[in-house]
Parts: C-alpha cells; structure tokens; sequence
C-alpha cells in the first residue's frame, strides 16, 4: 500500500466512525484520484431510511456526476468488502482500483472484480476489523438487513 493508500484508508475509517456515531452501521469509503478526494461517504441506510446508501455508493453520490475518464483513474476505499451492489457501481462506472480495509467478517465480491481485471487490495486493517467485529456482535439485527439476510 501506498501513502496516499494509508490516508484515504483512514479518512474511509473516519467516515465509518462517524455513520456509528450518528446510529448507522459502520462502513466507510472515500473515491480518489491523483492524490485527492473525489467524495467521501458512510452507509447511511439508518439515517436516511434508504435501501442503497452503503459506503460505495454515498461515497458515488457526494462525488457527483463524473467524467468517465476520471473513474477510470480512481481509486474506490473501503471499509469493508464491497457488496454485489457496491462491487456492480465499481464495475459500471470503470474504477480500475479497489482498496479494502479488512474481509474477515463479510466477503463481499471481491473475485467478481478481480475477473474483471479491478486490482483489489486487502489491509486487513486491526481497525476496521475490530470496528465491524464490534457493531455485529452489538447489533446482529441490523447487520443482517444491511447484508440481505
């Protein structure tokens, strides 16, 4: 991992903390590219009663309308393993590049995006994991609704 990789990872990990401390679940993820950030987002399925607000995609949003040749050199950060949502947004919109905190508690689609030709980056970060690991075993209910089960 890089520098830049080190720092968005952590600005990821900050949104994830501030989505638990508004009562979500937390997942946090950053866009960037060329050493800046595109948009920052949290899963705010709880806070904004939305079925598609994951990390991903509310990162998607606060990045706004794009030129497709700026995907295409982005790098997508995330907390936890993109979901089949999450993973398809990565795919539609061309991101060659996808950095994830940590895999341990939910596998998302990783090797979809790997066949895909998406260069995947697992940190199997003591954070991200702790964080998830923690909100699970405090809220299995709504961690069940967020993965579909």
């Amino acid at each position: 991992m890089t520098e830049d990789d080190i720092r968005f990872l952590a600005l990821a990990v900050e949104q994830a903390t501030i989505g638990r401390s508004e009562g979500g679940i937390p997942i946090g993820a950053v866009l960037a590219s060329e050493g800046e950030v595109l948009g920052a987002g949290r899963n705010r399925r709880i806070q904004l009663g939305s079925p598609i607000r994951h990390g991903e995609t509310d990162a998607l949003e606060t990045a706004g309308r794009l030129p497709a040749a700026v995907y295409r050199r982005s790098t997508m950060y995330t907390t936890l393993s993109p979901c089949d949502m999450c993973t398809g947004a990565i795919l539609l919109y061309g991101i060659p590049r996808v950095v994830i905190g940590e895999h341990r508690t939910f596998m998302g689609g990783e090797d979809l995006l790997c066949s895909r030709g998406v260069e995947v980056i697992v940190a199997d970060d003591p954070a991200c994991i702790q964080m998830m690991e923690g909100f699970i075993a405090e809220n299995p209910e709504l961690w069940n609704e967020d993965i579909g089960e």
